[in-house]
């Protein structure tokens, strides 16, 4: 019986795994927002979705989101050794990032439903074709590619330099 649990444990994490783009992305993201002391910044946080219903947005997952990358104004209080699993308190942002194990649908249903969850703005960067699209609403939204200076997100007063976002390092 473990034997099943521990093969389908390790199915989903191999299910789940970012790519060495995704990865990079999603660091370079954290250490261009890390020093702008107005927010908190968290990777791969689990928030709580149970006061609403994933399926009306397509999602399987029944109670938990994990978005890449949830910025906070006023983040969640904890201190050590105490510890939070899964988190109620919605971020002020919430930053996808397009793997190559996922659609870009599944990502704009999870976008609906951070709204749905009162998350204030949102983004889908798209490493592949260089972009990042902050949405304000569900089906409202300004894209940025590298011909733009930066990414502005005007409901967080965010203003990013794309091309630092998605230039190789050396």
């Amino acid at each position: 019986m473990s034997e099943l649990l521990y093969d389908k444990v390790f199915e989903n994490e191999e299910q789940n795994m970012g790519s060495v783009i995704h990865s990079g992305t999603q660091a370079k993201l954290v250490g261009l927002l890390f020093n702008d002391e107005k927010f908190s910044l968290f990777t791969e946080l689990s928030l709580d979705t149970t006061q609403i219903d994933l399926s009306q947005f397509g999602l399987k997952s029944k109670d938990e989101l994990k978005p890449d990358v949830c910025l906070y104004t006023n983040p969640p209080e904890v201190e050590p050794p105490d510890d939070i699993v899964k988190t109620t308190q919605m971020p002020d942002l919430a930053i996808e990032i397009l793997s190559p194990s996922q659609t870009v649908s599944e990502l704009i249903a999870k976008i609906k439903a951070y709204f749905a969850l009162n998350i204030k703005s949102c983004w889908l960067v798209i490493p592949a074709l260089t972009t990042i699209n902050v949405f304000t609403q569900p089906k409202h939204y300004k894209t940025f590619t590298l011909n733009d200076s930066e990414v502005v997100d005007e409901l967080m007063d965010i203003h990013l330099p794309i091309v630092k976002l998605f230039h190789k390092s050396s």
